[in-house]
């Protein structure tokens, strides 16, 4: 194994890349791989009469080749390049690096002769180097460093100087190679938040050209309304609400954290869910529940309710003017129940997977999001000509009740 300078010279030409060129990188890895070969072929063609077993070379030379010009596509890149296509390449590298230890006469030996492989050896390194970074490539070249002291010439001057230059070859080009790679996800991660930030912005324009508007025209509006009408306390919750959603969404626009969202009852520890449930219904929706409160942490309540609504809401729209629903409330001692049901014409199988691609996210965010962040479940049951049925479950805090995931 001599000529170490070319091998050096080979991995700085590698080396100099980042991720951004690493199939390029791999595309020389797969030449290197040709042009050594044909080195190693003319080498052995001016010197193999001078070899005491000259047919045991031009044998494993003919292997070499068939090897080397079938796994050029796997030299490609990373993804083909697989730990058995590197594990033959070093067994064929080590295998011709003590083979010329049996083959070679001993005085050209000692006197420096190269190895059956010569540099081609190198590309295993650089294989190793690619695809684990440089820890994988020290060890590979300690590897045919000790097959190259122990099968061709014993601890030589040459043999150190050429295993020196193959370690550090190799480990250099493992190094910057890691160090693309990691510089590579850094760089997607931030493209990710530009992408994010831009999207943002968007959204914000859109935002402030339209709701905000209206928000904060709910919140005069309720307030006025609440002192013409003698502090109605329904007006004042409207534009309390109001003013509530402007803040949490100027919020997100501007990428600060949500303000806390709470009411006059947030600092009550229990709260009854079915009088928050009680303005669903009308002469369409009928509400049916226990004759006791059913008592739930207001937070709880509040977005077990707002799923609720969420329902009742799909219902109004999609389920037909003639349509009527029905909310079921069970509580249990581990858990509360409410099931909304609907006579409407239903929906086929797969209909909300599309309407969640489509963007319209009512039912994933609006009704499962809200009872997945109280540990619970929603369940829709469904098919055409057979209305919609939607189970929320929250488990009581505290309760072994486990719910199913979603």
């Amino acid at each position: 194994m001599t000529d170490g300078g070319r091998t050096g010279a080979v991995g700085g030409t590698v080396a100099a890349g980042g991720m951004s060129v690493e199939l390029p990188l791999w595309r020389a890895m797969s030449y290197f791989r040709v042009l050594a070969l044909c080195y190693a072929l003319l080498r052995y063609f001016n010197s193999y009469l001078h070899f005491l077993h000259p047919v045991a070379g031009w044998i494993y030379l003919g292997a070499l080749t068939l090897w080397t010009l079938a796994s050029t596509r796997a030299f490609a890149g990373p993804q083909r390049c697989t730990w058995y296509v590197l594990g033959t390449d070093l067994a064929l590298a080590v295998t011709g690096i003590v083979m010329s230890g049996q083959t070679d006469d001993p005085a050209r030996i000692s006197h420096g002769a190269p190895t059956l492989p010569t540099i081609w050896a190198a590309g295993t390194v650089l294989g190793f180097a690619g695809k684990g970074g440089w820890r994988w490539a020290a060890a590979v070249g300690s590897v045919i460093g000790v097959a190259n002291i122990l099968g061709h010439g014993g601890p030589t001057g040459d043999n150190i100087h050429n295993i020196v230059l193959l370690m550090v070859a190799g480990c250099a080009i493992g190094y910057v190679i890691e160090l693309a790679r990691a510089s590579e996800a850094a760089l997607t991660r931030a493209l990710q938040v530009e992408a994010a930030t831009r999207e943002r912005e968007r959204l914000s324009r859109d935002i402030h050209d339209g709701v905000l508007q209206v928000l904060a025209l709910v919140q005069r509006r309720g307030a006025e309304q609440a002192e013409h009408a003698g502090g109605s306390a329904d007006f004042a919750e409207l534009g309390r609400l109001a003013g509530e959603q402007e803040r949490a969404l100027r919020a997100l626009m501007t990428g600060g954290p949500l303000p806390a969202q709470r009411s006059p009852q947030a600092a009550e520890e229990p709260r009854d869910l079915t009088a928050l449930l009680r303005p669903y219904a009308d002469e369409r929706i009928t509400l049916s529940a226990p004759g006791t409160p059913v008592v739930l942490p207001a937070p709880d309540a509040a977005e077990l309710a707002a799923a609720v609504g969420a329902a009742v809401d799909n219902v109004r729209r999609h389920a037909g003017e003639r349509a009527h629903a029905w909310i079921l409330v069970e509580d249990e001692p581990e858990a509360v129940t409410v099931s909304i049901r609907d006579d409407g014409p239903g929906f086929a199988p797969g209909r909300l997977g599309e309407a969640e691609r489509a963007g319209r996210l009512g039912v994933s965010q609006s009704i499962r999001g809200r009872l997945l962040d109280l540990g619970g479940t929603a369940e829709l049951y469904s098919a055409p000509g057979e209305g919609v049925e939607v189970e929320l479950r929250v488990p009581r805090k505290g309760s072994d009740d486990r719910p199913a995931d979603d």
